[in-house]
C-alpha cells in the first residue's frame, strides 16, 4: 500500500489494482496499519502532512521496519523520511530522495506545498519541483545560470504557499523585464519536469513489483520534451 496525495493527482498509475492507495500520511497512521490483523508486507510514502496536522515520525517507521515491513519513500514526506531512516533500512527512491541523501538539498520546505482537500489538486509549486524544473531549462538552453539562480533566489523568499511559477515570475519581472522571463515562464508552464510526479511512479513500480532494483536517478535531470 502506499500513501499518496498531490504529487500523483490525476495519474493513471492511481488506477493500478495491484496497489492500496491511502491519503497523505498522517501521525498514527503507520501505527494503525501494523495494528491489523495482516500488517501489510509493504509500505510506501509518497505524500504526507507537514505543517496542518502532525507528520508522521521517524519512530513510526522505525517500528513498521522493527516487525519486517518493507518501507519506500519518495518524492516529499517520504523522501525525507526515507534519508532519515535509511541506515536502518528504508529505501528511497528517485531524484529528490538522491537530492537530500547526498545534501545538495536539506531544507523540508522545499517539498511543501498547499492543496485542496477535496480534489487533491496541488495550490502551490514545490521548491525542489521549481529546481529541478529551472535545472532542465538552463540545460536546454532556454535561460542561463544567472537568471536561474535569481528565480530560485526569488522562490525561495516566498512562503510556501505563495509559490507559484506566475508570483515567482512577476518577482522576476520587476527586476529584469517581462520580456526577460518569457522563455523561461514558458518553459515551466509547458515543458518542465515533474519530479515529485517522475518519483511518486519510480515508487509506485517498486512497490507493485515486490521490491526490486531501484533506476539510479541523473543529475542533472534530463530535459522532458
Amino acid at each position: 500500500m502506499v500513501f499518496v496525495g498531490p504529487s500523483l493527482h490525476g495519474a493513471a498509475a492511481l488506477e493500478r489494482t495491484d496497489i492500496e492507495f491511502l491519503p497523505p500520511v498522517r501521525r498514527g497512521d503507520i501505527d494503525a496499519l501494523l495494528a491489523r490483523d495482516a500488517p501489510p508486507p509493504a509500505i510506501g510514502i509518497v505524500d504526507g502532512a507537514f505543517f496542518q496536522s502532525l507528520s508522521v515520525s521517524p519512530k513510526e517507521v522505525l517500528r513498521a521496519l522493527d516487525v519486517g515491513v518493507r518501507l519506500y519513500g519518495s518524492s516529499s514526506i517520504g523522501a525525507l523520511r526515507a534519508v532519515e531512516c535509511a541506515p536502518y533500512g528504508m529505501v528511497g527512491v528517485g531524484q529528490i530522495y538522491e537530492a537530500y541523501q547526498s545534501g545538495r538539498i536539506n531544507a523540508d520546505d522545499e517539498v511543501a506545498i498547499t492543496y485542496d482537500d477535496e480534489t487533491g489538486r496541488a495550490l502551490s509549486e514545490p521548491l525542489v519541483n521549481l529546481r529541478f524544473a529551472v535545472a532542465a531549462a538552463e540545460a536546454a538552453g532556454v535561460v542561463d545560470g544567472a537568471l536561474a539562480e535569481r528565480f530560485l533566489i526569488l522562490a525561495k523568499r516566498r512562503y510556501f504557499p505563495e509559490r507559484t511559477v506566475a508570483l515567482i515570475v512577476r518577482d522576476l519581472a520587476a527586476e529584469v523585464g517581462a520580456g526577460a522571463c518569457e522563455p523561461l515562464r514558458r518553459f515551466l508552464v509547458e515543458t518542465a519536469p515533474d519530479t515529485k510526479r517522475d518519483d511518486g511512479l519510480l515508487l509506485l513500480d517498486l512497490v507493485g513489483s515486490g521490491g526490486g532494483a531501484v533506476p539510479r536517478p541523473e543529475w542533472p535531470p534530463p530535459v522532458h520534451a
